[in-house]
């Protein structure tokens, strides 16, 4: 089995997380649990359309408590150690295409900061971040994207989230 890799979260996002799971093992839990018991109490299940839903449900959430305890088990607080000018998760990236004479600004994080954040956000391990991950400002990475062509980009600035 290969070693999960670390996902680096704010600690906004670790909370926010923590809390979800929290909530999923007890509340949630709990309130799946007693409409199982009432939809059960009705007779025949077979034919049970609210016990059926409510066993969905509960699959559904069980199945993202191991997937949060998961997480939370491989995360950490912060960023990795780098230098101010490179690119780690956790940082703010601006990057150009020179292609298209296009810029933009993302930020290299986990899809768990996605849910919440004020800018679009990339994975560390899509191909776009795998790319830049590492590299410093003036670098040049390059890429394949999905149709199998290659694209460059060139890093033109990298700062702490939130700064």
């Amino acid at each position: 089995m290969s070693e999960q890799p670390i996902t680096w979260l704010t600690q906004e996002a670790f909370d926010r997380l923590q809390a979800e799971l929290a909530d999923r093992m007890g509340p949630t839990r709990n309130m799946i649990k007693k409409r199982i018991e009432a939809a059960r109490e009705e007779g025949d299940l077979k034919e049970n359309g609210g016990y059926h839903a409510a066993r969905e449900e509960q699959g559904k959430n069980e199945a993202r408590v191991r997937q949060l305890k998961q997480l939370l088990e491989y995360s950490r607080v912060g960023v990795p150690d780098s230098e101010h000018d490179e690119v780690a998760a956790g940082k703010v990236v601006t990057v150009r295409f020179p292609a298209w004479e296009e810029e933009e600004t993302f930020l290299l994080g986990s899809r768990e900061e996605a849910a919440h954040a004020s800018i679009e956000v990339y994975s560390p391990t899509s191909p776009l971040g795998a790319a830049v991950n590492g590299k410093r400002v003036g670098d040049t990475a390059t890429y394949i994207l999905a149709n199998g062509k290659a694209m460059s980009v060139e890093i033109l600035k990298v700062e702490a989230y939130g700064s």
